[in-house]
């Protein structure tokens, strides 16, 4: 018995699933696709610094619940957006100039929950 007919034989034995299942499943996957950060329950604060910088301003978004390969992931999309520099460190991002407002449509958009502060 080779491979092949091995998966076919298995394949007939598992139940097909039912239709609703499917159907719900695939909405799920879809609202997932659009805001996958969606389903975390936490408030994010934007902070405007400048100390210790130089004079230069940078904005902070603080408190993430997320852990850091998510938070680095979000910065890199928030980068990317708004076409500026910055850095993920200890929970935190780190994004450079003054662009608090940019950066709460951002985040709303990526279905997080944001506060400028």
């Amino acid at each position: 018995m080779d491979w092949k007919s091995s998966l076919s034989a298995l394949r007939d034995s598992m139940p097909e699933p039912e239709a609703e299942e499917t159907a719900d499943a695939g909405a799920s996957a879809d609202a997932a696709k659009e805001q996958p950060y969606a389903a975390q329950r936490q408030r994010l604060d934007i902070i405007l610094d400048r100390k210790g910088r130089k004079g230069k301003e940078v904005t902070i978004v603080a408190g993430f619940t997320l852990d850091d390969e998510q938070v680095a992931a979000v910065a890199s999309r928030l980068k990317q957006r708004l076409g500026v520099g910055g850095s993920s460190r200890g929970g935190e991002i780190l994004i450079q100039g003054d662009k608090r407002k940019a950066v709460l449509d951002a985040l709303t958009a990526l279905g997080l929950k944001a506060r400028i502060i």
